[in-house]
């Protein structure tokens, strides 16, 4: 029978920073293929640091007249640097909307998917 090995809760997680030039900045939104997380610490190119995966946190929002329904899934745009409702090809799923957010607000709090 396969066995696992337990490493560490999940709450946070050790990340590497792919670049080889740019450091990652504590509190950036950092892209994990199928969901983002928030970086805990600055991170320097290529080196290791903590990645936040749970929790709440209030992200920029896309203020482009559509209103975010509490619980409604939202999804990164890293390419406008905004959370969105709207899923696309160039949005990485974030999470869900804890308080329903106005279509003027400049931020919504965000569940991370975990």
């Amino acid at each position: 029978m396969s066995k696992a090995t337990y490493w560490q809760k999940g709450q946070t997680i050790d990340y590497t920073n792919p670049s080889t030039e740019a450091a990652i900045s504590a509190g950036d939104v950092v892209s994990l293929g199928t969901r983002v997380g928030v970086a805990g610490t600055d991170i320097p190119a290529g080196a290791v640091g903590s990645v936040a995966t749970e929790g709440v946190f209030i992200f920029p929002h896309s203020t482009s007249g559509t209103e975010i329904a509490l619980g409604a899934a939202v999804y990164w745009d890293g390419e406008n640097g905004v959370i969105t409702a709207t899923s696309g090809e160039n949005t990485i799923p974030a999470g869900w909307c804890v308080e329903a957010c106005a279509a003027s607000a400049a931020a919504v709090k965000v569940k991370l998917l975990g």
